[in-house]
């Protein structure tokens, strides 16, 4: 019952979170549809955090896409040991890389006393989160094997299952629990995804290119004049 509650039943919610609330924010206060950053605080470590975190982590997720979106392929260039190796490789090198820069973000937080004022209960959530995934994402790959297998045999089918809106859950049900926590990390960060700062990802700066030239009011004290 269990699993089928969150493998079967939550994913749909956290779709229908992620959806609802995003458009939701989007047309109430879209100007919040901001990574909200605090790189005037203090940059050099935001750097050093930022930027590994960010390149690690969209080319791990699409790795996860592509083999969603075209599984045949992805089979195809598993099928060669050597190719299969320098995979599972790439992906622990990836994740290792995702994982030192968001330690290095994470500690920025705690140590930089004007980014701790300005980071909420929800970001140290989403940090919380993504600690997680990395963590346990790095942990499959370490301890079991040829991950990138067993992802197109067993959760790939199970997404497609959820799109086509008949969930197979005996695909992901006999798998080890800390994959499963890694699956339902995914799905709480889609859920929650509206409401952070994260859903900067889903916006583009074209607008800018026909936006009409922003004002900007210095609020200063004007200089006294001598008597």
């Amino acid at each position: 019952m269990l699993d089928v509650i969150l493998f079967a039943v939550f994913p749909y919610v956290a779709l229908a979170l992620a959806v609802g609330g995003g458009l939701y924010r989007y047309f109430t206060d879209r100007f919040s549809y901001t990574s909200q950053s605090s790189q005037f605080l203090e940059s050099r470590r935001l750097f050093w955090g930022s930027t590994p975190f960010h390149y690690a982590i969209i080319a791990i997720l699409l790795a996860h896409l592509l083999a969603l979106l075209l599984p045949v392929f992805w089979g195809n260039l598993m099928s060669s040991e050597s190719r299969l190796i320098v995979l599972e490789s790439t992906g622990m090198a990836l994740a290792t890389t995702a994982l030192v820069g968001l330690l290095l973000l994470i500690y920025r937080r705690l140590t930089n006393r004007r980014a701790w004022k300005l980071t909420t209960v929800l970001d140290w959530v989403t940090l919380g989160l993504l600690l997680g995934q990395v963590v346990l994402g790095l942990w499959t790959a370490l301890f079991f094997r040829w991950g990138s297998q067993w992802y197109l045999t067993m959760a790939v089918p199970w997404l497609g299952s959820l799109l086509l809106l008949d969930p197979q859950i005996q695909y992901v049900t006999p798998l080890p629990l800390v994959t499963k926590l890694h699956f339902l990390g995914g799905l709480i960060l889609t859920a929650i995804f509206p409401f952070t700062r994260l859903v900067h990802m889903v916006t583009y700066p074209v607008t800018y290119l026909w936006r009409p030239y922003q004002v900007v009011i210095w609020n200063r004290r004007a200089p006294r004049r001598a008597e």
